[in-house]
């Protein structure tokens, strides 16, 4: 059995690895539902190449994954285009819409293919059990580039991030460094979407952000928080989904909103026991 769950746990740790990250710009930034959003796009995309002759209908044709990249870039210009401070629109309703768009596509778009129907489900909670090494070893090092990539720049990302109007005042393009975060994230988002589904990607990302700022201020303890939880939750739910012979990815979610729970529960005790 831990040969069989090894493949899908490591490839949870390097989801946590990254998203944790990308959780807490995407917290300060106050656009929670971007990545849902980027992650729906990614999938209706995916949708459309399955549907279209040239990929055979296989999910995981190369195709496929172009075709759903190609989806994720366009939304990450265009949420990279609608944030001023001078927008009448709310950055946030614009990624609300476009997700919920995004996902009546592609339920329409597999009205017409009900052989393909698995599929939507699949896009939606996953199928991180079927997960390869070979899927694991490339995502881990399209996410060590990314992740690379941000720690070079960090300054800037965290910049716009922290205080968005100061970072404009200090000159910078925020812009053109907006769109590079996006599109980064959506390299991200459609490689996670493909082995974890929109659900599971949305919880990687947001809830162990959430979590950290529960006890941490500091970028640094929050990202140390994030990747612990998300190690323990990932490691909990696919032991409990393959015990109690549930869907992994839907049981991996609901795990990280128990633990989620429990620890804003703690937090009151802590900080009574700290006062003392």
């Amino acid at each position: 059995m831990l040969a069989f769950l090894a493949a899908p746990f490591v490839a949870s740790l390097i989801l946590t690895g990254i998203h944790a990250y990308l959780g807490v710009h995407v917290v300060e930034r106050g656009v929670i539902f971007v990545d849902l959003s980027l992650a729906q796009i990614a999938a209706f995309g995916a949708t459309i190449a399955i549907l279209m002759p040239i990929s055979g209908g296989d999910p995981h044709a190369p195709i496929v994954y172009w075709i759903s990249l190609a989806f994720t870039f366009l939304g990450a210009f265009v949420f990279s285009t609608i944030r001023s401070k001078r927008a009448r629109i709310p950055q946030e309703a614009i990624i609300g819409i476009c997700y919920a768009v995004a996902s009546a596509a592609a339920i329409l778009a597999m009205s017409k293919a009900t052989s393909e129907s698995e599929h939507l489900k699949d896009m939606l909670v996953g199928n991180i059990l079927a997960v390869s090494w070979p899927e694991v070893g490339k995502t881990a090092l399209l996410y060590s580039a990314i992740g690379a990539f941000h720690f070079i720049f960090r300054k800037k990302f965290l910049a716009i991030s922290m205080d968005h109007k100061k970072a404009e005042g200090s000159g910078l393009n925020v812009k053109f460094w907006d769109f590079l975060f996006y599109a980064s994230f959506g390299f991200v988002v459609t490689s996670s979407v493909a082995i974890a589904g929109v659900l599971l990607v949305f919880c990687y990302l947001i809830v162990p952000s959430v979590a950290a700022m529960l006890y941490a201020d500091s970028i640094g303890k929050r990202l140390a928080i994030g990747w612990s939880m998300g190690t323990l939750v990932s490691a909990l739910g696919v032991y409990l989904s393959l015990k109690l012979d549930l869907p992994t990815g839907a049981t991996i979610v609901c795990t990280f909103g128990l633990v989620l729970i429990l620890m804003a529960s703690v937090r009151p005790l802590i900080q009574r026991q700290a006062v003392l």
